[in-house]
């Protein structure tokens, strides 16, 4: 018989569907008067910092400044209506613009028409890649990028930013796309021919940000300092002494863009594209938590990668590079009382106004005045305290933090991240693959003679039963560092034939490290001892059954508790051994008759 579905349960049925597919119905029918009086403030405040950040930002890429503009007014609309974070603003961000710089100038001279393009085909295959990992419900990939990679790519982007704009603070003509080593000797060998008008301008220019931001805080310090820089250039006639200027703006709309979906265009850009896109997430996921820390949201990974990805994807058919959440503007926006997405939307809108109406002032504006901006922007990517605590912390997370530091100097940006990543994972597999293996004996000082650690309580250990706990996973990493663990015990004292292993710190086991305790449940047996498992985990133990491992290593050697255990395992030992014993640690000792002179071998 056919279930009949009735209209009233279809529709939260198809509420969710629709819901799912735009997920800014959830929050609008929050919006109310105040609530847009609370974000048009907002986005006022978002607006203002974005309008030199944006500029300065496409620089960085080696785009045109418009280019930047033009992303921090669609990117931020797509990313608020489709993400999951109310307080996210997506746009142009430092690290992102660096890494295109670094994957496109190798196929294009920077500011050129074929550079967009190709600029234009990475911001694309970004989308679609961020886009799939997100319908795919694959968020929980940024967790395999850890936070010390991300602090060594940004340090060494960092670096990278600052010394390719301080051609542009001393007004040296120094060639695009050159490596750093190169840009760093061609700076010095050059440095005498430093054009101190320029100089001058990029000092003020910083000098103006930096005393803004110390006795104001709270006020946007980077468009003040270029607006005095630009005053400066403009009172100097620094045109005439050879001061670069911007050059003005269109007063335009996001012009239409078209990718460039040829297979060879692809197959260039293919590996910066998956680096640029995990970047991205890692970015815009982290920020939108840190955020929603203090707002007390819930974000959804998956959510935000649809968002990210269908932000760049429609950005790059609009003539806007790949953006992504901008640490700075998400701040601003939630300090500055935003209540929905509509804050990015409305600080957008005012952009495109600035566009139209003021564009042509740009052409006022000296490059000295955007590269003193930068650099500020460079050095406040230097998290110091999270390199301080990450060499306090671990030898092996400094090292992957100074190689992927390294590696963002001195190879190709998107392969850093990879080699970060790398470096990551095969630190994690080692740590993983040698579980910690801990000697246990019960503690005559403890309720119950509980087991404890025999190294750390200074424990003495019956030299017949060896009582050992494995934490960790059993799986085929780790069966060699375990094996050869279990059989150094017969060479560290040939009685140890029987083998308490307590299970209850195994997560998860393998058929590989199911086969390896069947193997040495068979070579103890041999030897006339045994392997014994205790209070192993229900999953552990259902692996065992099914692969017909529990009927080798066998079910009466698996017990429940500790007690049961020792008490089972100890009328298996050599009585005639026990009574030349006097360490009596188990309570079971005492029924044993002492026929000896103490004479113990251990």
């Amino acid at each position: 018989m056919n279930a009949i579905v009735h209209p009233a349960s279809a529709r939260p049925t198809r509420r969710r569907l629709w819901v799912t597919l735009f997920p800014f119905l959830r929050w609008l029918r929050q919006v109310n008067p105040a609530n847009l009086r609370a974000d048009c403030l907002a986005g006022l405040t978002g607006a203002v910092i974005v309008l030199p950040q944006g500029m300065a930002f496409a620089l960085i890429a080696g785009l045109p400044p418009q280019y930047g503009l033009y992303t921090a007014i669609v990117t931020p609309i797509v990313a608020a209506l489709f993400g999951s974070s109310r307080h996210l603003v997506s746009g142009p961000t430092t690290a992102l613009s660096i890494v295109i710089l670094g994957v496109v100038g190798n196929f294009a001279e920077p500011g050129s028409t074929d550079y967009i393009h190709l600029v234009l085909t990475l911001t694309f295959m970004t989308g679609l890649f961020q886009l799939l990992l997100g319908v795919a419900r694959l968020g929980g990939l940024v967790n395999f990028i850890s936070h010390t990679v991300v602090v060594g790519f940004t340090l060494g982007a960092a670096v990278l930013i600052a010394v390719n704009q301080l051609r542009y603070v001393f007004g040296l003509p120094l060639k695009n796309g050159e490596s750093f080593l190169k840009i760093l000797s061609n700076l010095v060998v050059q440095l005498g021919d430093t054009n101190l008008y320029v100089l001058l301008v990029a000092l003020l220019t910083l000098a103006t940000t930096l005393s803004i931001r110390y006795y104001r805080p709270r006020w946007p310090s980077m468009l003040p300092g270029i607006v005095i820089g630009s005053v400066v250039c403009l009172l100097l006639d620094g045109r005439r002494h050879g001061v670069p200027l911007l050059g003005s703006l269109p007063a335009r709309l996001p012009p239409l863009s078209h990718p460039d979906f040829s297979l060879t265009a692809f197959s260039q850009l293919a590996p910066g594209a998956l680096a640029l896109g995990m970047l991205g997430l890692i970015e815009a996921v982290s920020i939108a938590r840190a955020v929603a820390t203090r707002s007390h949201q819930r974000i959804d990974s998956n959510q935000e990668f649809i968002g990210q990805g269908l932000s760049n994807l429609v950005g790059s058919f609009f003539s806007c590079y790949a953006g992504s959440g901008s640490f700075t503007r998400t701040g601003v926006n939630y300090d500055a009382g935003a209540r929905t997405p509509l804050s990015a939307v409305f600080a957008s809108l005012l952009v495109v106004l600035v566009l139209v109406f003021l564009g042509p002032l740009s052409a006022y504006l000296p490059l000295p005045a955007m590269a003193g901006a930068i650099l500020l922007v460079a050095w406040n990517l230097i998290d110091i305290e999270s390199v301080r605590t990450i060499a306090r912390t671990s030898r092996q997370e400094t090292v992957v933090l100074a190689a992927t530091f390294f590696a963002t100097l001195f190879i190709a940006l998107e392969f850093a991240v990879y080699a970060g990543v790398l470096l990551s994972l095969v630190l994690y597999l080692q740590r993983t693959s040698h579980p910690n293996i801990v000697s246990l004996a019960p503690d005559s000082a403890l309720s119950k003679r509980r087991l404890s650690g025999v190294t750390q309580h200074r424990l003495l250990e019956c030299p017949q039963l060896k009582i050992i706990r494995l934490d960790g996973s059993l799986f085929f990493g780790a069966i060699d560092h375990v094996q050869e663990a279990l059989r150094q015990l017969g060479a560290q004292n040939a009685e140890w034939k029987h083998i308490l292993l307590i299970g209850s710190g195994i997560n998860f086991v393998d058929v590989a490290g199911a086969e390896m305790l069947a193997q040495e449940a068979l070579r103890l047996r041999r030897k006339g001892g045994g392997l014994y498992l205790c209070r192993p985990k229900r999953a552990v133990r259902d692996v065992l059954e099914r692969g017909g491992y529990l009927a080798v290593i066998g079910p009466e050697n698996v017990f429940t508790s500790k007690e049961e255990a020792i008490r089972t395992i100890f009328q298996k030992l050599d009585t005639d051994r026990c009574s030349l014993c006097t360490r009596r640690i188990f309570r079971e000792c005492a029924k044993v008759p002492f026929e000896g002179k103490g004479i113990l071998m251990n």
